[in-house]
């Protein structure tokens, strides 16, 4: 069932956080979260996966995002920012969000893989 939830990540280095000589490369990523159906939908938990550039992969599970489970109306959208550091120049993040509709529905909406990348890493 096509719940026309949809997801838009934006992310960026940021290197006034970042320590290149400790291994740490701190990135913002910014999120916007549509509800393009006809009912509300709740955000209730997240699922990640960040991979660094050596394959190795962290999983963070919880509730909400940003300690936030907002309720997001027909038409509407939620956005919020977050980070993650990781020990590579280069690497990504994918996951899913859980919903709840009115009515109790459950269900996951995937957040495609995006690139986490210091600029001109990546070719």
């Amino acid at each position: 069932m096509d719940e026309k939830i949809s997801v838009m990540v934006q992310s960026e280095f940021r290197p006034e956080h970042s320590d290149p000589a400790q291994g740490r490369y701190a990135f913002a990523y910014h999120i916007n979260i549509a509800n393009r159906g006809g009912e509300p939908a709740q955000l209730i938990s997240r699922h990640w996966v960040i991979t660094d550039g050596n394959e190795r992969e962290e999983e963070v599970r919880g509730l909400g995002v940003v300690g936030e489970q907002p309720r997001i109306m027909p038409g509407a959208a939620h956005v919020y920012s977050s980070g993650a550091v990781l020990p590579t120049a280069v690497g990504s993040m994918s996951g899913s969000y859980q919903f709840v509709r009115d009515d109790g529905r459950v269900f996951q909406v995937p957040i495609p893989a995006f690139s986490l990348a210091v600029p001109h890493a990546l070719n």
